[in-house]
């Protein structure tokens, strides 16, 4: 029992959607709406209507069950919308489930969105010491490793100006910094490390992986496959609001990433995982060695491949496109960006495709998959952003012609060369 440090047993949240704004009401008036409430409901059964007819109900979760023992390393994977934050805010105590209930045994640290916890009008310095208080740690034991904390984000420079002035990602920084650094028992990180640059993330996975070498619990939710492969002893898939499978981390990614696959279809119109204003939305994509062929899923070292996404738009705007192109654990491989091509359509209301030209792609054998968005400015609400659109499988060929053709051990992509005695 007491190796346990999180338990779980029939979680459930619901939300209603579709409803009017609460506002702020008086003590007069929440004492005459409690009163008037029952009334009101047998008023509504008597004829024949729903108290929520107008609203929709979701479940977030749906009796979610699970144990995590003191000290693993659990990594919780999912598409968008399955329930991976909001099972982390109920962890936290920011939420309270509507059925089931979960444990949770020790100093809990949580990062969950961009400076949560952070009060605007404080100091870096005093946000520091607020969250140790509030994770329960003496001073003494904020005072020893405050200088690590600040060098880690490197905010010695800001650490006495108030948060309300940083950016997002001095806030995102000194946030990891605290939350990793103050030692709490069970550390919590939601997918926040995303809005870094390259070196904070890679800083940031570091820390996890030697908090998680230290013994210490994580739960890591991450759409990073090849993060949640390498840190996490344990996976644990959601989807929509279930648990879909629990095991080992890397058979739970392989999993996930093969039901993606079998989902995946050439339309993308019904597709709900996906982010964005919708003014301009994916409505369909096609894989092709030419513009006029059928839609391919094998393709060959070094084939040419066209890439056709069409889109709708709501009126008329210019945009700018992005493809991403992953290996089999999520890992980006490359991307593409009209923008840094020079190329911005301006798009007319209604239907219209763009089309991306990889003369030869050089990938070596493996499974990979594409994800696609569309933009306006890479600094305001994308239209539409969509993982996994797709996916495909490379196959070994003979491309230098020499008897030998190119396989995976080589690495992950193949470049054109040439080998020839020195003169």
């Amino acid at each position: 029992m007491c190796d346990i440090a999180i338990r779980v047993e029939n979680l459930s949240k619901q939300y209603c959607i579709g409803g009017s704004p609460a506002h702020y009401q008086t003590i007069r008036e929440s004492l005459v709406k409690a009163v008037q409430g029952p009334f009101r409901r047998l008023s509504a059964v008597i004829q024949g209507k729903s108290s929520s007819a107008s609203n929709e109900i979701i479940w977030a979760l749906k009796d979610v069950s699970f144990e995590v023992a003191r000290g693993e390393v659990v990594g919780i994977i999912g598409r968008n919308g399955a329930g991976k934050t909001t099972l982390l805010k109920i962890l936290s105590r920011i939420t309270e489930p509507t059925q089931g209930y979960a444990q949770v045994r020790g100093r809990v640290g949580s990062l969950l969105e961009v400076g949560t916890g952070f009060h605007p009008e404080l100091t870096g310095r005093e946000n520091v010491y607020l969250n140790g208080a509030i994770l329960g740690m003496k001073q003494t034991e904020i005072d020893r490793k405050f200088d690590e904390i600040v060098a880690f984000a490197e905010m010695d420079k800001f650490i006495d100006t108030p948060v309300k002035h940083y950016s997002s990602g001095m806030g995102t920084r000194l946030a990891f910094a605290v939350a990793a650094h103050l030692e709490p028992e069970i550390l919590m990180v939601d997918e926040v490390l995303a809005v870094g640059d390259a070196a904070f993330q890679k800083r940031c996975l570091g820390k996890m992986g030697a908090v998680a070498r230290e013994g210490r619990t994580v739960l890591f939710v991450s759409h990073n496959m090849a993060a949640v492969s390498s840190l996490c002893d344990t996976g644990i898939l959601l989807e929509r609001g279930k648990v879909s499978l629990i095991g080992e981390s890397s058979d739970v990614v392989r999993h996930y990433l093969a039901g993606i696959e079998q989902r995946n279809t050439n339309s993308l119109r019904e597709r709900t995982d996906r982010v964005g204003s919708g003014i301009v939305r994916l409505v369909a994509f096609k894989l092709s060695h030419r513009p006029s062929d059928a839609p391919v899923a094998d393709l060959m070292m070094g084939d040419p491949v066209h890439i056709t996404l069409t889109v709708e738009a709501l009126e008329r705007t210019q945009v700018y496109v992005g493809v991403q192109v992953k290996d089999a654990q999520g890992q980006l491989i490359f991307a593409f960006n009209s923008r840094e091509s020079g190329f911005m359509p301006t798009i007319e209301p209604g239907e219209s495709s763009v089309m991306l030209y990889i003369p030869h792609l050089p990938l070596l054998e493996g499974r990979y998959t594409l994800d696609a968005s569309v933009h306006r400015s890479p600094h305001i609400e994308p239209f539409d952003v969509i993982e996994n659109i797709g996916s495909f499988i490379m196959y070994p060929r003979d491309v230098y012609s020499s008897g030998k053709p190119f396989i995976a051990k080589h690495g992950i992509v193949f470049i054109e060369h040439q080998w020839t005695n020195s003169a």
